[in-house]
């Protein structure tokens, strides 16, 4: 499919330098031999309601939107669809009957990569721990319990932020002290890792995964390195590893399909694509 008249989408932040949504998104254009661009936009906090708000006017049909811009786009948005108004936060936007429309597609694409990589993860309905508190941490809380997962337990070094994480979506959700996660991740189905350590290379969550049960999953949103130390330790102990990268290429797939009228596959081509430039940073 060829599109005749060039659109054109971007990817906004302060600083934008570190983001590979360029890489991804241009891949797909030519992918599908689509005419348009995908480029970084560097935009200061300041800004961003300026910003978003005259997209039409700069020639967008949307942007995709980055630290430390979320909560900024989620308030600017005229429309708010589930996601984005679950998580209070907005990571893709999108121009629609003259309205400027926010989701946050960070839910879809870490449970879209959960199910692709670890198939049944569910299947003994066992309670699910979320190592941090901060902006992902809330829209992979959403996505469990939209999976229909009864039990989820919040570990954060600070209290005070897994409290209001536990507070926000109710009962189901229960925050617990941090130096307290080795005592229930024994009896998790999957671990989540949506804290920084581990980024780089620098820190490590302190799972004991030796005591996990059979069949569970460790997961962690960091994608650099690939294989973080909490997935080596978790793989090593016959858990299950679920990397990042996967969230990041499948989050990219709705603002996609919204911007450009396509929706792209994410395929093993895209992945290496992806890989190749981490490994050369």
């Amino acid at each position: 499919m060829t599109s005749t008249t060039a659109k054109r989408a971007c990817v906004i932040g302060w600083p934008i330098e570190h983001s590979r949504s360029p890489l991804i998104h241009s891949y797909w254009l030519k992918r599908y031999g689509i005419k348009g661009s995908y480029t970084k936009e560097a935009v200061k906090p300041e800004d961003v309601k300026a910003f978003v708000s005259t997209l039409a006017e700069r020639g967008f049909a949307g942007c995709n939107v980055t630290v430390p811009h979320k909560e900024a786009a989620f308030s600017a948005a005229d429309v708010k669809d589930d996601s984005a108004i679950a998580v209070g936060a907005a990571n893709t936007l999108w121009l629609e009957g003259g309205k400027l429309h926010g989701a946050n597609t960070d839910t879809y694409g870490f449970m879209t990569h959960l199910d692709l990589s670890a198939p049944g993860w569910n299947a003994q309905n066992a309670p699910v721990l979320i190592l941090g508190a901060g902006g992902a941490a809330r829209a992979i809380v959403y996505g469990f319990l939209k999976a229909g997962v009864a039990r989820i337990l919040i570990a954060n070094r600070s209290r005070r932020r897994a409290d209001q994480l536990a507070d926000h979506f109710g009962e189901k959700v229960c925050a617990i002290d941090w130096d307290k996660r080795n005592d229930v991740a024994c009896e998790a189905g999957v671990i989540v890792n949506t804290t920084t350590l581990g980024m780089k290379g620098v820190g490590d969550p302190g799972i004991d995964f030796s005591r996990c049960r059979a069949g569970a999953v460790a997961a962690d949103i960091v994608y650099v390195p690939l294989e973080t130390s909490f997935l080596k330790s978790a793989r090593a102990k016959g858990l299950t590893g679920v990397d990042g990268l996967g969230m990041l290429l499948h989050q990219a797939v709705p603002g996609f399909e919204k911007w450009f009228g396509v929706r792209p596959q994410v395929t093993q081509d895209l992945r290496d694509l992806i890989v190749a430039d981490i490994e050369g940073a």
